[in-house]
């Protein structure tokens, strides 16, 4: 029954034919279980494991290599080949990506965990009444048209309709599902909102909330599947993961590879078709398996094997960072998305606030002579911990507050008729709360009041434990003052009262709302001689004013106190005593905003980052939040930039269009609303990072492309998200940006740099190709590059560190692609060297070295005819490893001055020194140690075909090594120049790699 709120009692009783006094009869029950289901959310359909094992494995990439190693193996045994060495290669690439398959595997099992949760919220007994009797029961057998009875503490079992109220008011804690900073009072009368969202429906008591006062009655209206809490449940299941924009950019550059890879090796196989024959491979279709081979170690040497690695590990040590900022992050993808953030959706409790009701003015009359004249008193302090002061009108601190007579029995009232508690958490280091969060802001203004006749007070308190420090002052006036009797708060007189003795003497003290309170007083309480006057109308007025401004202009939520004194003797309270009341003062109160926020409000400005405050709570209480912590700064005026869900819902589609483009503030939502907003926001192209914590928050939080929980959230909440705030700090969001930011432009660096390796030995294994020179480069000896010494210093420099400016540039456009085509052109320069140096050494040592054959060039280019014929040399002098070892020492050496190149994408080397990041001079110190490892430790120089190489040798390693810092040097200049500019806009016209639109219109 989807609009119970909206019917009245009978109607809905009528609908399910049951009787109120006695329940549904057996018969029903089995009748309405067929007929609307069972009380149970419904196991979702997960993917099968060996599904979710073969997803790994869907990219182009892993394919290629998938296929390359298959091919090697079958290549290895078709020449009869046996060992270790014929099978390393193909065992080595899987290996790696059965690595990979593994890590999104975990990954993708962790993100349904939120489903399972959403279970814990539900009851699991309910009290139903059937067959005229009461009875305990599973909640999973309630059927809708059962009546149930809750209480103060229950969970609330089904969404409910309430038909009867057993106490004075009745009160729920619903903030898992509308994120509402206090609990809703709910009532009989029905709804008659149009478009009505949870908050409005107030005789509904809602699945999984907390019943916090009183008891009621109330017939099941929604079960299962069909509550707020199954809606959440469905939402969840129908969002699907987006990609995050790295990833997109990295699968585009992959095809692009891909592309590229399988052209070019289908041209090396195609200009060596003329050597399919030569005598040296024993015929043409040898020859062609062995020109195959070539190819497919092309296609080894062009895939970047370690990237998919060296980027996670990248990301981890992010996360490592942003953990010390309070930023536990769950997805790694997640890390890298935060840096092009478009706009942030944050949750106005506890991550704009503090979540932490606290008294912030204080009202009193101070004179009656002439005329009234009220004076303000301001309070710090924004946390439940009892440390703040007390100013006056004038802005000077009060050192004896307690010496004031009206700020005393303030503080006295607001001790005793209080029924809260204020506790200290030693294991989470913070105050705490147990009951309504009024009255404990109460209980912590006792504690900044003090005590009277002490004039070391503020100090001897600050000597306390903080166990003891925490309701020192309550404590003292709960012992001076016994209660007697108490008058629970009701709708209808809207205050509460307590009756308490002290030395014969009975003393009344009352709070309430101060249109209810002002109206039963009669005398007031004067501050300045603590003298009792008559209540005139010109006080009334006066008080009013400052009502409606606290209430109005400051947005507070406002209490007034009052007291009575009472005959001696009287033990028991009556409604009638709550008249002629002496007024004492009225206090305002708030959850204030957190004081870091404002600053945090200004970072996101600068990087171009709009902040949309999104809450459950009224208009007027989240736009004047929004004025205190800067939203609304750049703003002259806000009316257009402020809307409810129901103002936004019943706007045109154009203007809903452009309200999400000056959107600030989006209040009374609910949880659809808030996944309706994320996907608005991302048809417009923005990289949206959504807040919450509650259970409400869930599908939304999985929705965008950040989810942000907080630590003091739901399971839920945690679960659906990609990163987990431990401090529930708007600020943290702001500083995991900048980390963001900083992790992509590393990540960037060490992709380029993975990229020119790369190119290098393409290069190097084409050139040698299309010369017709013997094979430059084993297999082996490049698996051992791609891994090993691309490795390490890839996942050094993201150790680079954060520039300073990097929260001053616009967040990058999700479109943008990692390597333009300036920086592909610069890349393909550097690579091209690396594949010609490399090509360099191994023929130099034919050539050229003193220790070498010294042959005539064309000699080399006929290598495959030396047998055919009469040479002045003998033909095993071409299976000789040490041109091998001297190319791949050239091409490991290169590779390490490479990446020095990539401290800075335009910086040169000698503004950004290798020193600056340590972490890659040790890495690349280690890559080297491990290089002459294999060159001189003989069961590892046999493995990869390598010997150790002399003095000689390792100078032209390091003389063709050297130039390609020069080369970059140059290129990085023209880059930072004005001509580089021209350049780099004549490049941009044709990128060189492919861009597209990542999301569909």
């Amino acid at each position: 029954m989807d609009d119970a709120f909206a019917r009245s009692i009978p109607e809905v009783l009528d609908h399910f034919g049951v009787d109120p006094t006695k329940g549904l009869s057996d018969t029903q029950v089995v009748q309405h279980g067929r007929l609307y289901g069972i009380n149970v959310l419904p196991e979702d359909k997960r993917a099968p494991f060996w599904k979710l094992v073969l997803k790994q494995f869907d990219d182009l990439l892993v394919k290629i290599l998938i296929a390359a190693a298959v091919i090697s193996f079958l290549l290895a045994l078709f020449n009869g080949e046996t060992g270790l060495m014929a099978f390393l290669e193909p065992s080595v690439i899987l290996l790696i990506l059965a690595a990979n398959a593994a890590v999104g595997v975990i990954t993708e099992t962790n993100a349904e965990k939120a489903l399972e949760e959403l279970r814990a919220y539900q009851a699991d007994v309910a009290t139903v009444l059937r067959n005229g009797c009461f009875s305990i029961l599973p909640a999973t057998e309630l059927v809708p048209g059962d009546i149930v009875e809750v209480s103060v503490g229950c969970k609330i079992p089904a969404d409910m309709r309430m038909i009867e109220m057993l106490s004075s008011q009745v009160r729920v804690d619903q903030a898992i599902l509308t994120g509402e900073s206090s609990s809703v009072e709910k009532e009989l009368q029905t709804t008659t909102t149009t478009n009505a969202v949870y908050q409005d429906k107030t005789n509904i008591l809602f699945s999984g909330t907390v019943m916090v006062a009183g008891r009621a009655r109330a017939v099941v209206v929604g079960v299962g599947p069909n509550t707020a809490m199954g809606n959440i449940r469905d939402s969840m299941l129908h969002t699907e993961d987006e990609a995050t924009p790295l990833k997109k950019k990295l699968d585009e550059f992959g095809t692009f590879l891909a592309k590229v890879i399988a052209g070019i090796c289908v041209l090396v196989w195609i200009v060596n078709i003329g050597h399919f024959r030569d005598p040296a491979h024993g015929g043409f279709l040898r020859g062609a398996i062995h020109y195959f081979k070539i190819a497919v170690a092309l296609a080894v040497a062009a895939i970047p094997e370690g990237l998919p690695a060296v980027v996670t590990t990248c990301l981890a040590l992010g996360t490592k960072r942003m953990a010390r900022l309070n930023a536990i992050v769950r997805s790694l993808p997640s890390v890298e998305t935060l840096g092009c953030t478009t706009v942030i959706c944050s949750d106005k409790t506890g991550t704009l606030t503090t979540n932490m009701m606290s008294v912030a003015k204080i009202c009193v009359v101070e004179s009656a002579k002439g005329s009234p004249t009220a004076t303000e008193y301001s309070v710090s302090g924004t946390t439940y911990a009892p440390e703040g002061t007390i100013f006056d009108n004038t802005g000077m601190q009060l050192d004896f507050p307690a010496q004031s007579p009206c700020l005393l029995h303030v503080a006295m009232c607001s001790a005793l008729c209080n029924e809260s508690t204020l506790q200290y958490n030693p294991d989470k280091g913070k105050y705490e709360k147990i009951g309504e969060s009024t009255e404990v802001a109460l209980r912590v203004l006792a504690e900044k009041v003090g005590l009277p006749g002490f004039n070391s007070m503020p100090s001897a308190l600050n000597m306390l434990s903080k166990h003891e420090r925490a309701s020192y002052c309550n404590h003292y006036w709960e012992e001076q003052f016994r209660k007697m009797d108490l008058l629970e708060f009701s709708r209808d007189r809207k205050m509460m009262s307590v009756l308490c003795s002290r030395n014969q003497l009975n003393v009344l003290f009352s709070k309430g709302a101060p249109e209810s309170i002002i109206a039963r007083c009669t005398t007031i309480l004067c501050n300045d001689d603590g003298s009792i006057v008559p209540l005139t109308a010109d006080i009334r007025a006066e008080l009013a004013s400052r009502f409606h401004s606290f209430a109005g202009k400051e947005t507070l939520r406002c209490l007034a106190l009052a007291l009575k004194w009472m005959p001696s003797g009287q033990q028991m309270l009556s409604f009638d005593d709550e008249r002629d009341l002496t007024f004492i003062g009225l206090v305002g109160m708030l959850d204030p905003p957190r004081a870091e926020v404002r600053n945090a409000m200004l970072s996101c400005m600068t990087a171009g980052i709009r902040v949309i405050v999104v809450t459950g709570d009224n208009k007027s209480t989240a736009e004047s939040l929004c004025s205190k912590i800067g939203a609304f700064d750049h703003f002259i005026e806000f009316s257009e930039r402020s809307y409810t869900a129901s103002e936004f819902e019943e706007l045109p589609p154009l203007q809903q269009t452009l309200a999400l483009q000056r959107m600030a503030l989006f209040t009374r939502v609910e949880p659809s609303h808030k996944r309706m907003l994320v996907e608005a926001l991302q048809n417009q192209n923005e990289v949206v990072a959504m807040t919450g914590d509650g259970v409400n928050d869930a599908p939304a939080l999985k929705k965008a492309d950040i989810g942000i929980a907080m630590g003091s959230g739901t399971a839920v909440a945690k679960s659906a998200s990609d990163m987990v705030l431990a401090d529930d700090n708007f600020a943290s969001i702001v500083a995991a940006v900048a980390e963001g930011r900083a992790i992509y432009n590393n990540t960037k660096q060490f992709i380029r740099y993975m990229i020119s390796s790369n190119i290098g030995e393409v290069v190097c294994i084409f050139v040698a190709a299309v010369l017709g020179i013997p094979d430059t480069l084993a297999p082996v000896q490049l698996l051992w590059v791609n891994l090993v010494t691309d490795g390490l210093p890839a996942t050094a420099i993201g150790f680079n560190k954060q520039d300073s400016d990097v929260m001053k540039a616009k967040p990058r456009k999700v479109n943008e692609a990692v390597v333009t085509g300036w920086l592909f052109f610069r890349y393909l320069v550097i690579g091209a060297y690396v594949g010609l140096a490399t090509v360099a050494g191994f023929i130099w040592w034919f050539v050229y070295a003193d220790s070498g054959p010294k042959l005539p060039y064309v000699e080399l280019m006929n290598f495959d005819t030396c047998p055919t014929r009469e040479t002045t040399y003998p033909c095993s002098i071409f299976d000789d490893r040490h041109p091998s070892t001297v190319s791949m020492t050239v091409l490991v050496v290169v590779e390490m001055f490479n990446a020095l190149n990539n401290l800075s994408e335009n910086q040169s080397l000698l503004v950004v020194p290798p020193w600056s990041n340590m972490w890659l001079v040790g890495s690349i110190i280690i890559t080297m140690l491990l290089h002459i490892l294999i060159l001189y430790v003989h069961p590892l120089s046999v493995l990869f075909s390598v010997t150790p190489l002399s003095w000689d040798d390792w100078m032209v390693v390091f003389y063709l090594s050297i130039p390609v810092i020069i080369i970059d040097e140059v290129l990085k200049f023209f880059s930072r120049n004005p001509i580089g500019l021209r350049l780099r806009l004549w490049f941009r016209r044709s990128d060189l790699l492919p861009k597209r639109e990542v999301r569909d219109k």
